[in-house]
């Protein structure tokens, strides 16, 4: 019989109240902890196991990069930088590509791009449009942009230069905006992940496309989590039909290695020249093979299609079982990002689906997270809502 392993870390900062968990291994979208339990990954690390866990094609092709180099630095040229580059290019029809390591860190390199786009054009106070319950990153820049008091307290003062507006209110962005000529950017989530999943309406992205390029500012498209293919398209601005100038990228892009990319079109691709920005992470050749791959695997086994079918089945499945609940506000998202905001403050229920061996997180205090795996099967959906549903109908009766 397996000892049981107490799951604790006394000498990391306490910054995650995390469950008392710890994975050991995985296998497609299920993955096991150091005791031995199973749980359905229905999180994949936050939208970062694009390929689930032990991918058969994935791994040994990591394996071969890990033998041969895993880092260099960027004082030399990588070839799968301009390999993974050009594929980016090609699939966002923009031109040219910065690669970096975080989520974080693309977002960041966004707000220096709109900076220096502005001071290029003569503005010394640069500002950049941003959204209530936005999360953009926690360092002091973007944590600046993020719509969120919460994570933000004490972390004062912030950086100056956002402007806040509503989500899919062109009217306000507009007033915001009025007779403002230090404006040089719009920067938002196409589908705030931290901040609920809440998606920008395809006709309002459209305005803002419109608003940007008469007033000659930046679209800039925060894709970190709900890019890579979750939504059913690479990215979750094509529905709306649109073209971003910048779009950072992360999490999905190397399946659970550490990746960041920012994309630019022709208004942002040339801004940054040598010594105006760096990285001694980003685009090492271990985090390019998995990019090159992570796509090639996507493209290869039609995972984009899959996302939209699977997504789809999820959540009509969970507007079957909990649609019409009491205490169920609203089931909402795409492909496979989906929220379910309930009426009362809800984070318990990650302990309470983990004991009962399903992996989710809650966000924005009351909203249930699925994030899983692009490679799940409506099986695994159907066995998601299976687990989901009677933890959803006891807590909201509790």
């Amino acid at each position: 019989m397996m000892a049981h392993l107490e799951a604790s870390s006394p000498h990391t900062m306490n910054t995650y109240g995390r469950l008392p968990i710890a994975l050991s291994h995985g296998q497609g979208v299920h993955v096991w902890d150091v005791n031995g339990k199973r749980y359905l990954d229905a999180l994949a690390g936050i939208a970062v196991n694009t390929l689930g866990h032990n991918h058969p094609k994935l791994v040994p092709a990591l394996q071969d990069q890990v033998a041969k180099i895993i880092h260099s630095c960027n004082y030399y040229h990588v070839p799968n930088q301009e390999k993974l580059a050009a594929k980016l290019v090609e699939l966002s029809g923009m031109t040219n590509v910065f690669f970096g390591s975080t989520g974080l860190e693309a977002n960041e390199a966004a707000i220096k791009l709109a900076r220096k786009f502005g001071h290029d054009r003569g503005i010394e106070r640069p500002e950049i449009v941003v959204y209530e319950k936005a999360f953009h990153g926690r360092s002091i820049a973007t944590l600046s942009a993020t719509g969120n008091d919460k994570v933000q307290k004490g972390f004062g003062p912030l950086v100056e230069g956002f402007i806040r507006v509503p989500l899919n209110d062109i009217d306000a962005l507009r007033a915001a905006t009025d007779g403002n000529k230090n404006v040089v950017a719009v920067f938002f989530e196409t589908i705030q992940g931290e901040g609920g999943i809440n998606p920008m309406r395809a006709d309002y992205l459209q305005k803002v496309r419109e608003l940007c390029d008469m007033k000659n500012w930046l679209l800039m498209i925060d894709e970190v989590q709900c890019g890579m293919g979750r939504t059913g398209k690479w990215f979750a601005h094509q529905w709306a039909g649109i073209v971003p100038d910048v779009m950072p990228l992360a999490k999905g892009l190397g399946s659970g290695v550490p990746i960041a990319a920012v994309v630019a079109g022709p208004k942002a691709a040339h801004i940054f020249q040598p010594g105006n920005h760096g990285t001694t992470f980003g685009g090492n050749p271990l985090a390019m093979r998995a990019g090159v791959e992570t796509l090639r695997i996507m493209e290869e086994d039609g995972l984009l299609d899959n996302a939209s079918r699977v997504g789809a089945h999820l959540k009509g499945a969970l507007a079957r079982e909990l649609g019409g609940l009491k205490g169920v506000v609203e089931i909402r998202g795409q492909g496979l990002m989906i929220g379910m905001e309930l009426a009362k403050p809800c984070g318990v229920l990650t302990q309470r689906a983990a004991d009962a061996g399903l992996l989710i997180s809650v966000t924005a205090d009351n909203v249930v997270r699925l994030l899983p795996p692009l490679i799940m099967t409506e099986a695994e959906a159907s066995e998601v809502v299976g687990i989901l549903a009677p933890l959803v109908r006891d807590f909201l009766s509790s």
